[in-house]
């Protein structure tokens, strides 16, 4: 992965890609459109098969960047690959509770029980 991403921050746990968000605040649709090609090419160009999106750094997440989410979980089961999410604050889970995705998504606590969880 030698491609520079503007949006998030990658590392490599055993055979799990993880990824943390540079910024704070996801609701700017320039960036979110940026944030949904950075994620979507680690799928379709890098051939990252087990993603972990690590929410730590996120205070606020708008409905479009739930939009990309949606759309990274297909893409990842289209290539056969598996998406979980970790460190999501209560105010932010809300929502993904809300609109049902917490039963789309492998949501774990921390990032140590998402990994385990692979």
């Amino acid at each position: 992965m030698t491609t520079a991403y503007r949006h998030v921050d990658l590392s490599q746990v055993g055979d799990v890609t993880v990824v943390r968000f540079r910024d704070d605040k996801i609701i700017e649709d320039i960036n979110i459109q940026e944030l949904g090609q950075e994620l979507f090419r680690l799928v379709e160009a890098d051939g990252c098969e087990q993603l972990l999106l690590d929410f730590s750094s996120v205070d606020f997440l708008s409905s479009a960047a739930l939009g990309k989410l949606i759309t990274l979980d297909k893409k990842m089961k289209a290539h056969g690959g598996t998406l979980k999410l970790s460190n999501i604050r209560p105010e932010i889970y809300e929502v993904f509770a809300i609109t049902k995705l917490n039963r789309l998504f492998d949501i774990r606590k921390d990032e140590a029980e998402a990994l385990a969880a692979f």
